[in-house]
């Protein structure tokens, strides 16, 4: 499918304020792909597609996930994890995408997981620091992206499961694991967090 049949298709899927955050997610991936050295396409491809079936209906997401040999266990967390990995899904099968990169970056966009990629970070921290987003703690997400994505993607799981805690919700394994992968990252490089 063409770019611009692409954007074309997922923008007929969601509301406008998602689609300007999509915008902005394809915007700073990009940016962050040419200042840390991933892939910009790559980077742009994933962006596009990362909430393809966000406002899909939560059965539907489901489906995708119990029919289709998705991890099981995300249908016992918060439904906003499932569109990432029904999205990939929808990614390969509607969509025609075959890089292993581009569909774990969809994939993980949310949760984040252990031993992230560069191209991983990159779109999970886009997703969070869009110039759109404004949520308490997203200056913080950006000044650190200025000089490192780990240290800006902790941050923001930081804050993602503060949120969650407060609200005294269960948190995706993943989400740890990714925290804690990046700190090591940090560590095995002699860095602070």
């Amino acid at each position: 499918m063409k770019r611009e049949e692409m954007i074309e298709s997922v923008r007929s899927q969601m509301p406008e304020k998602r689609w300007n955050h999509t915008l902005g997610v394809m915007e700073t991936a990009v940016q962050l792909a040419e200042r840390y050295g991933a892939d910009p396409e790559k980077a742009e491809l994933a962006a596009i597609l990362h909430d393809v079936c966000k406002y899909w209906r939560v059965d539907e997401q489901a489906r995708i996930i119990r029919e289709n040999g998705l991890p099981q266990d995300l249908l016992d967390y918060d439904k906003e994890l499932w569109h990432a990995h029904a999205g990939a899904w929808i990614a390969r099968e509607q969509y025609g995408v075959s890089d292993e990169e581009v569909l774990d970056a969809i994939r993980y966009h949310t949760s984040g997981r252990a031993r992230m990629t560069l191209l991983d970070k990159v779109v999970c921290l886009a997703d969070y620091m869009e110039p759109g987003r404004d949520f308490p703690g997203v200056y913080n997400i950006r000044q650190n992206a200025e000089h490192s994505l780990e240290k800006a993607l902790i941050t923001g799981f930081d804050g993602t499961i503060r949120f969650l805690l407060d609200k005294g919700k269960r948190i995706y394994p993943l989400t740890f694991e990714a925290r804690n992968g990046l700190i090591r990252e940090l560590e095995e490089r002699g860095e602070s967090v």
